[in-house]
């Protein structure tokens, strides 16, 4: 065999991890052996890769979920807070038909012991203050225009929160009817600007005369 081919075969033989050929032993340094086998792999390096990787998607698994976790946390709180804002707005509400109106007294009292008279003209008084507060605060439109006792056509595709028929409806829309409620529709509302800090489960505070 030529020194060269030789030589070509102990490179590769060397590369792949085998033992070199007897021939070329002479040509090996005094002492030298030939070097032995390379243990056949195991997979133990490709293993160890994956589970590295493996580990890392994971992390990467757990720190989407935490993400995912926060955005859960953050509607929530959100939810809340515009459920508590609708709560504190409404009991706001209430609290000036109170004060102008004494609305809530006046549902609160009992009229089995009053005349008609006397309620009449206590209506009178909770009449005038809610009537104000309502005037200040919110302005009202008819949902169906036309006067009550009216002759009225209900068109196709009528929104049942806007009209509510009443009695048997017989077939499709359109439905002609008489108008007995012309309905209100909010079409603007000022109402004032919710303090922080307030508690608004009070509706009126309670009244202390001193002295007396």
């Amino acid at each position: 065999m030529s020194r060269f081919l030789l030589a070509w075969i102990c490179f590769f033989r060397i590369l792949i991890g085998k033992k070199l050929p007897m021939d070329a032993v002479p040509f090996l340094p005094e002492g030298a052996a030939p070097p032995k086998e390379l243990p056949e792999t195991t997979g133990r390096a490709e293993v160890v890769p994956q589970k590295v990787e493996e580990k890392r998607e994971e992390k990467r698994e757990e720190k989407r979920e935490e993400k995912r976790e926060e955005k859960r946390e953050e509607r929530e709180k959100a939810k809340l807070s515009a459920a508590q804002h609708h709560r504190d707005g409404a009991l706001a509400f209430l609290a000036l038909l109170q004060r102008e109106g004494r609305l809530v007294d006046f549902l609160r009292e009992s009229l089995d012991g009053y005349s008609d008279a006397d309620i009449g003209a206590a209506a009178r008084d909770v009449h005038r203050g809610c009537k104000k507060v309502l005037e200040q605060h919110l302005s009202f439109e008819p949902v169906m225009p036309g006067a009550e006792e009216q002759k009225v056509s209900v068109p196709k595709g009528f929104d049942p929160a806007e009209i509510r028929l009443i009695g048997e409806a017989k077939g499709e829309p359109p439905f002609s009817g008489t108008l007995r409620h012309h309905g209100w529709r909010v079409v603007d509302a000022k109402l004032p600007t919710l303090a922080e800090g307030v508690d608004r489960t009070v509706i009126a505070p309670a009244e202390v005369e001193l002295g007396a």
